[in-house]
């Protein structure tokens, strides 16, 4: 069994019987390593396994970065707006408030979900993502009962396939707010 690892990396193709023995043998060469190993041996032939390797490949180091903009509300305690690491956004809980003053847009919770969407909307822009991106929201409700309301406001902001989504109800929300939103995008 023959198996060529990357061409990009212009590694060799690699003799798996020649490296795969009764013991557990490990290499490895910068990021890339390769192990191989007799998994479970049995008397008869036909249950016998087959030597296997795994190339676990890293061409870039996990990096974390915060995303910050002044177009979206700043973070209300000790967190980023967003952090990008491994082609993806982690975007932080979002409320409706205005980013100039600080306060809520309105006490409505289709004000509010409007607001909130506005806000991640740029700093999705900051990042780099887009609302076509996002693959998952999570959103809290201070009262599962406005479900429809935000559903009309929401799906004018997510293009067709619509992302993964959670809703709750929770018990409270950050300055009393009535929704806030939370997302997972792809770079």
């Amino acid at each position: 069994m023959v198996w060529c690892a990357a061409r990009s990396l212009y590694l060799p193709a690699i003799e798996v019987r020649a490296v795969c023995t009764r013991a557990p043998v490990a290499a490895g060469i910068g990021c890339a390593s390769v192990v191989g190993t007799s998994l479970w041996r049995s008397s008869s032939a036909s249950f016998r396994s087959k030597p296997f390797a795994c190339l676990g490949i890293a061409t870039v180091p996990s990096i974390k970065e915060a995303v910050q903009t002044e177009k979206a509300p700043a973070a209300l305690g000790p967190y980023s707006q967003a952090i990008k690491t491994n082609n993806l956004v982690f975007v932080s809980g979002v409320l409706g408030l205005v980013p100039q003053t600080g306060k809520f847009i309105s006490d409505s919770v289709e004000d509010q979900t409007e607001q909130v969407l506005k806000n991640m909307g740029e700093i999705l822009k900051a990042s780099g993502a887009s609302y076509s991106s996002v693959v998952k929201t999570t959103i809290m409700l201070a009262d599962l009962k406005d479900f429809n309301k935000v559903n009309e406001i929401y799906a004018k902001y997510f293009p067709s396939p619509a992302p993964a989504r959670s809703t709750y109800q929770v018990a409270a929300l950050p300055l009393d707010a009535r929704i806030e939103i939370e997302c997972i995008a792809a770079l």
